[in-house]
């Protein structure tokens, strides 16, 4: 699905031996925990970021449109240029692709939570405390028991609360509700039928669910599954084709290396903390042009309410950045995927404070890097995310004049 916008560019694009780097504070954007208050990002030490935003151009980005708040996929589509409006594809694909499930044609993926019921099963808790991984390869071995007639079902751990469901057979539709009622004091919903020809599917995920149900029923907390973001893979135009940049991901959580495979990035090894992804991103410095790394601990501790968390390990990240700088890339951006305002414990449609660095920009007057500061940037208040790339394609040489 090649659109107009990538026809454009991808006739623009020349090649250059410059480094373009990317580094996604997942969650960044918050708000005051009081009226007049810091924000997480404000109130963290960070002079490395404050000296970075003085050097380049500031502003604060919408992953989606005015007021909408995006899924951590479509943010991240956004940032790599694609138009999520667009470009829409649910949370199952993401998460397959992210654990090298090898997904085929006419598969349906759905993203899974184990989650706590109560006796009148009730959500207490979507993600049943986050249990640690380990515990989710021996719920995910104990519903491999399920058989359902008709379908090949697959059940994959993720990372700690999280599983992949796939469903593989004749005739199947991605085009379903989720079961996840991402709230807590509901009882799970029954998977809404979208389209007619998802009936059959409907059907086949109403038996898993049952059969989940009871095989942890005895359980706690992990005692009930959550399903989400049913789709099938879909063909998009590859990253490197529309952009001319080779591109490497360094990302921990499986999602998020999910949306890199699915635009044709290479995902390197690498674990989660952020010194791991740093040394992979040296050794392999030569072999890319276009670097996206991802840091995710800052989005959990916005959902889980904890500013000062959030704060901490945004000081934590401050200290990393000279080891980046230290690359020399001729483009490097900071920002995040979305705001996670750990005072609403979830994403929102905040507009995402945003660092572009490069050995040609304009300083534009800002001197520190978070929300009220970037208000007055270059980049401007409300920008769109997808913007970016095109940006960084510029400013490290990348995109031939237009016209005579």
């Amino acid at each position: 699905m090649m659109t107009p916008e990538f026809d454009f560019i991808e006739k623009l694009h020349v090649p250059a031996e410059t480094k373009i780097l990317l580094l996604v504070l997942d969650g960044l954007g918050g708000l005051p925990q009081k009226f007049g208050g810091q924000t997480e990002l404000e109130a963290a030490d960070t002079p490395n970021l404050d000296a970075l935003a003085a050097e380049g151009i500031c502003g604060l980005h919408e992953p989606i449109g005015t007021g909408i708040t995006p899924g951590s996929g479509p943010a991240h589509l956004a940032l790599f240029g694609y138009d999520p409006r667009r470009f829409q594809v649910g949370r199952g694909v993401l998460s397959a692709l992210g654990i090298g499930f090898d997904l085929h044609d006419g598969d349906v993926a759905a993203r899974g939570n184990f989650c706590t019921v109560d006796d009148a099963g009730r959500v207490t808790d979507r993600r049943a405390g986050r249990i640690e991984t380990g515990k989710s390869r021996e719920l995910c071995a104990r519903l491999r028991k399920i058989k359902i007639p008709g379908v090949e079902l697959f059940i994959e751990p993720v990372k700690e609360h999280r599983f992949v469901l796939v469903l593989r057979g004749l005739e199947l539709s991605p085009r379903l509700g989720d079961t996840d009622p991402q709230q807590t004091g509901t009882e799970p919903h029954q998977p809404e039928v979208r389209a007619l020809e998802a009936e059959h599917t409907a059907q086949l995920v109403r038996q898993f669910v049952n059969q989940a149900r009871q095989k942890l029923a005895q359980l706690h907390p992990a005692n009930m599954v959550l399903l989400r973001g049913f789709s099938s893979r879909p063909a998009w135009p590859d990253f490197r084709k529309v952009f001319g940049l080779r591109a490497a991901a360094l990302a921990g959580y499986p999602m998020y290396r999910g949306v890199a495979r699915l635009l044709g990035m290479n995902v390197l090894d690498c674990e989660e903390p952020l010194e791991s992804k740093i040394a992979a991103l040296k050794a392999h410095w030569e072999e890319f042009d276009f670097f996206y790394v991802h840091f995710k601990a800052t989005d959990s501790a916005g959902e889980d309410g904890d500013a000062q968390k959030k704060q901490r390990l945004l000081t934590e990240v401050d200290r990393h950045l000279p080891s980046l700088r230290d690359l020399d890339p001729e483009v490097l951006i900071v920002t995040g995927d979305h705001s996670t305002p750990a005072v609403m414990k979830s994403h929102s449609w905040h507009p995402v404070p945003a660092i572009l660095w490069a050995k040609t920009c304009r300083p534009d007057g800002v001197k520190a890097f978070g929300e009220e500061a970037c208000l007055a940037g270059g980049l401007g208040p409300r920008f769109p995310a997808i913007d970016l790339i095109p940006l960084a394609l510029a400013h490290a040489g990348r995109l031939r004049k237009f016209g005579a």
